[in-house]
């Protein structure tokens, strides 16, 4: 499909935020192959005014959208723009660690083809963008552009995270990352073929059309219901739903922290944008009357294989995280049932309009901005510290490696005991309030089988949420583990923002609700105002 001038031109209002990341992306792709030292040192501020200003154009410039929900974009762009800031400030120090002290030693002069700073952070924006561009899509060619935009440029960041030692486990997780990844997009390009062929047209507001009418005469066309099934399915990977969630474990592993952070909220917010965007197009309301007894007018197989992919994927993701021992293997299977939970959202979809309890949606975009930053604050503190020389491992790896973390850096120790009870949903923590719109708005949309598994899971997680909470803080610590910080102090304040979203941005929780309510479509109806009443009339009749 080609764009004419008139519809490009139409595009621009709703890219502005777009534009901004990519001038930043380019500016930092010059500023960092600079021989100075101090210039080189820019890219990262380069790359927080950029979002910066994505930010703001997107909260002020933002217009109302063409596809089916027209108000996603402006919250879902801010939200990944401001937990995008805390991630930048995290990966202070990933690339060029070593090269760069290398040069400062006078061993080596300065030598673009070694350094990776310009590089790391270009494609730390590009996928930011691409985020982004998921939130505008109005299209299945631009979903399927930007998803991949938004993958692309992290199965590099992957593979040049790590280096020395352990460089040969950052490229065994880059590939597995990038072969599984190109089979996840092969089959939900695949899926969007299929709609495409089932419906005539590309256009997201086009295929809702299409459904309607296939709806009011004999059923939607068999090719567009599997078109649909394979690009949820496929769609999954970015997720890290089942049955596509075999690769998160490793290359969660095999990540340098900061970095296996990025891949726990960007590309994961990516598919939860996609997939929403695909199901609004099929109907996902409640009865006319508003009762959960109505059920849903999603078709039923589409809801089956969402109810199975939820299920599935948050008990999977549960039970095998109580089986570890590695702290990112336990937030990366974390990963995965968080997942889970938020597809009981998608499932619940954005109820009838009377209540923010009852939607769905907004639960799932408030519940993306709470787990990045809760998520961030735990990987915060793998990344804030390293062992001495000499130990076998340049980062914590183990549970163990936590004990007494409280005693001995006390902000990461409580960092990680905030952040770790906040996944947990443990009350008063921002965690709680995100994951009580999940429960409610199931329970509206007569999801209870689904509820109570969402229940038993969440109490499963308990058993290993808290061994990340009783380690730093009840335990004493391992004389064995020689830890000292890393030096970068961008790093600690990533973490002390983490740690203080988790407390403060739960009293906030309300307002945010409600921009949710509003971006996934269904607005809350107001009750209309009471009219005065008039007095009685006299016998004169006046």
């Amino acid at each position: 499909m080609i764009l004419g001038a008139a519809s490009i031109a139409e595009k621009i209002p709703f890219l502005w935020p777009e534009i901004a990341a990519f001038l930043a992306t380019c500016v930092v792709m010059v500023v960092g192959l600079s021989p100075n030292l101090g210039t080189r040192r820019l890219c990262a501020p380069i790359a927080g005014l950029g979002l910066v200003a994505a930010g703001v154009l997107a909260a002020f410039t933002t217009p109302e959208g063409t596809g089916p929900l027209p108000f996603l974009m402006p919250f879902a762009k801010v939200v990944l723009c401001g937990v995008g800031l805390v991630l930048l400030l995290l990966a202070s120090g990933v690339v060029d660690r070593d090269e760069e002290a290398v040069i400062a030693a006078g061993k080596a002069t300065f030598n673009p083809l070694r350094t990776n700073r310009a590089e790391f952070y270009a494609f730390f924006l590009f996928s930011l963008t691409g985020l982004m561009l998921c939130a505008s899509a109005d299209d299945l060619i631009w979903l399927f552009l930007a998803l991949e935009l938004t993958s692309l440029p992290t199965y590099i960041m992957v593979t040049m995270s790590r280096t020395g030692r352990d460089g040969a486990r950052s490229c065994e997780a880059g590939v597995k990352y990038f072969f599984l990844g190109a089979l996840g997009a092969a089959m939900f390009l695949y899926g969007f073929a299929l709609l495409y062929g089932g419906t005539g047209t590309t256009s997201l507001r086009g295929i809702e059309r299409a459904f309607v009418s296939q709806s009011g005469s004999g059923g939607i066309n068999s090719i567009a219901m599997v078109g649909m099934l394979l690009s949820i399915v496929g769609v999954g990977f970015k997720i890290a739903a089942v049955p596509m969630h075999l690769y998160t474990p490793d290359v969660y592993e095999g990540s340098a922290s900061p970095v296996a952070a990025f891949l726990a909220f960007v590309p994961k917010t990516a598919g939860f944008l996609a997939i929403i965007l695909l199901v609004s197009t099929m109907g996902w309301t409640f009865a006319r009357d508003g009762s959960a007894a109505g059920g849903h007018s999603l078709p039923q197989l589409v809801l089956l294989t969402l109810w199975v992919m939820a299920a599935l994927t948050m008990t999977v993701g549960n039970v095998l995280a109580l089986l570890q021992k590695s702290v990112r293997r336990i937030l990366a299977y974390s990963s995965i049932a968080h997942s889970g939970y938020m597809l009981v959202g998608v499932i619940a979809g954005p109820g009838d309009g009377t209540s923010i309890t009852r939607n769905g949606i907004a639960a799932v975009l408030f519940y993306l901005l709470c787990y990045g930053l809760m998520n961030v604050g735990a990987f915060a503190v793998l990344a804030c510290l390293d062992r001495k020389a000499g130990d076998d491992s340049p980062e914590l790896e183990t549970v163990d490696d936590l004990r007494g973390l409280c005693s001995s850096h006390p902000v990461l120790g409580w960092t990680m005991v905030v952040c770790a009870l906040g996944l947990m949903g443990f009350p008063p923590l921002l965690g709680f309030f995100a994951k009580v719109p999940l429960f409610t708005s199931a329970i509206a949309a007569g999801e209870i089988p689904l509820v109570i598994v969402l229940g038993l899971n969440s109490a499963i997680a308990a058993f290993y949420y808290l061994q990340l909470v009783a380690a730093p803080m009840l335990e004493a610590p391992d004389t064995t583990v020689r830890t000292e910080p890393t030096g970068h102090a961008a790093r600690p304040m990533a973490a002390l923002i983490s740690a203080a979203s988790v407390v403060g941005v739960a009293v906030a929780s309300g307002p945010l609700m409600e921009a949710g309510a509003k971006a996934g479509g269904k607005p809350v109806a107001k009750k209309p105002a009471e009219q005065p009443k008039r007095p009685p009339s006299g016998p004169s009749g006046h």
